[in-house]
């Protein structure tokens, strides 16, 4: 990975020896990832950023100046951007098992929500009765449920969203104004995207009074640099199926997007150093100043989470021939505190930076507490 020049000379100006681990977020980069999604040529939409991502308020207020809004699940999630002026139908709240307290305080703040099952639609239409929602569909398996590290989101395997079976048995269909659909995580390939909503949008012809469809995220963001998210080829074909439902519906159905790590993954970047090399055998054991549960995507995703590694010696990013094969491990004594295994990587020294990339969504906002290592700062240049 090639820091670029603004990269290099914020870290190097730190010149500091016995830092703490940090994160550094490149501010332009995260307002071109949301100009790629509001520059989508379908124009009666809203796109909503996924708080789980990255929940910091600088990080948030980027986005807001963007007229992306927000997506939570959740109600430490709601106040937060409440607190930074978001507001009714720019929050969108999907979440499962909610309670009526929750379901009150929603509707006080006219908060968009998609409810999860039959029994959420039966307490939300007690409580209001007048008032229209949104529910989570699960399209089934007609279109073959992608298998991602996070699990099934459709299908079978899901927990999660109406069945097709319980939306056809929903008695008035007239009080559902929305329909959502999140159908996996890292996901490239455009025609499962493209199969997925035509499922939805064939559900969408039992509602009358249908306004938007919200289809989620899951936009893919490579781990090793060899795939890449068409948002071209995802634009023209899902503005083509919005053109098609609203004919159908002879209104202008909203389209809602929900992208999560594809907004800030590659503005974001976790500084550490090294404090410890180990030789075991063919291989290297480099220790850093940090635990992966101040960086846990290695920890919860070990099979897949691969962040390109960046090497500053001397105010210099390192460039060699030299492959040694290299586990980078954390300062705790808890075994899987694993940032990389058997990679290949230049000698390492003490007092190196290392410099992960795409760290700039789940990393920072899914930082753990159970070894005791506290948060790391986050900056914005």
């Amino acid at each position: 990975m090639n820091l670029n020049n603004k990269i290099l000379k914020y870290i190097n100006g730190k010149n500091e020896k016995e830092f703490d681990p940090y994160y550094i977020y490149d501010i332009q980069t995260i307002k071109d990832h949301c100009r790629l999604f509001q520059n989508i040529s379908y124009k009666n939409k809203s796109i909503h950023l996924a708080s789980m991502a990255n929940i910091h308020p600088r990080f948030l207020k980027i986005v807001k100046n963007e007229k992306v809004n927000v997506f939570v699940n959740s109600m430490a999630h709601l106040k937060a951007v409440m607190k930074l002026g978001f507001s009714g139908q720019e929050i969108i709240f999907t979440s499962s098992a909610l309670s009526e307290k929750i379901m009150k305080y929603l509707e006080r703040f006219d908060v968009q929500l998609n409810v999860d099952s039959p029994n959420q639609l039966k307490q939300w239409q007690k409580l209001f009765p007048e008032k229209a929602t949104g529910i989570r569909c699960n399209i089934g398996d007609k279109v073959k449920p992608y298998s991602s590290h996070a699990g099934f989101f459709i299908g079978k395997e899901s927990r999660l969203g109406f069945t097709r079976e319980e939306i056809r048995q929903i008695t008035d269909k007239s009080k559902i104004k929305g329909l959502h659909l999140y159908v996996g995580t890292d996901i490239f390939d455009i025609n499962y995207f493209v199969n997925c909503y035509k499922e939805l949008i064939e559900i969408a012809g039992d509602f009358p009074e249908l306004e938007y469809l919200n289809l989620g995220g899951g936009f893919g963001v490579s781990e090793n640099g060899e795939a890449h998210f068409d948002i071209s080829e995802f634009d023209s074909s899902v503005s083509e199926l919005m053109h098609q439902v609203s004919i159908q519906k002879n209104k202008s159905i909203k389209l809602i997007l929900e992208p999560g790590r594809i907004i800030g993954c590659k503005a974001g970047y976790f500084v550490c150093y090294v404090t410890d090399v180990k030789d075991r055998d063919d291989k290297k054991l480099v220790g850093l100043n940090a635990s992966a549960v101040q960086f846990s995507r290695p920890l919860l995703y070990p099979e897949i989470a691969r962040h390109p590694i960046s090497i500053i010696r001397d105010g210099v990013q390192l460039v060699s021939d030299t492959a040694i094969t290299t586990t980078i491990y954390g300062c705790s004594t808890y075994s899987r505190d694993i940032f990389a295994n058997s990679i290949e990587l230049p000698e390492l020294k003490i007092g190196d930076t290392i410099v992960f990339g795409n760290a700039g969504s789940y990393s920072a906002s899914s930082h753990l507490q159970f070894l005791g290592f506290p948060k790391p700062k986050e900056y914005f240049i």
